[in-house]
């Protein structure tokens, strides 16, 4: 039987690395997703997870992620924690900058539920 799998993207070494050994702890394969996955490096370790570098406001990006996790097994949770910021007083800030952390937080948000969907769907479940 084909190992349950965790995807969680956006991962860092806050919220999503606890999570991440929790569900490592609890049985799961976890695949790690983030933009520089260098920096994932000693966690993918610790826990033997694979690290997969995305950026989540591509969907071909979050297709080849997803593709990735179903090599290492069956698909059962996927959590999504990428964001973009940008921090300044509103009249200051750079547009092309807000529509990038935009990009990353909802369109990011939508690619990834939407290839978790396709999986769980398929198989009767989510």
């Amino acid at each position: 039987m084909a190992a349950n799998v965790a995807v969680i993207a956006g991962a860092g070494a806050g919220l999503s690395a606890s999570l991440a050994r929790l569900l490592s702890k609890e049985g799961f394969r976890v695949v790690l997703a983030a933009r520089n996955v260098d920096k994932l490096a000693a966690l993918a370790g610790e826990i033997g997870a694979q690290a997969v570098e995305t950026d989540v406001s591509d969907a071909a990006s979050v297709a080849r992620l997803f593709e990735a996790a179903d090599k290492v097994g069956s698909l059962d949770v996927a959590v999504f924690n990428a964001s973009g910021r940008t921090r300044g007083p509103i009249a200051e800030l750079d547009p092309d900058a807000v529509k990038q952390a935009l990009l990353v937080g909802a369109y990011g948000g939508f690619l990834v539920g939407q290839q978790a969907a396709l999986r769980l769907l398929a198989r009767g479940s989510g």
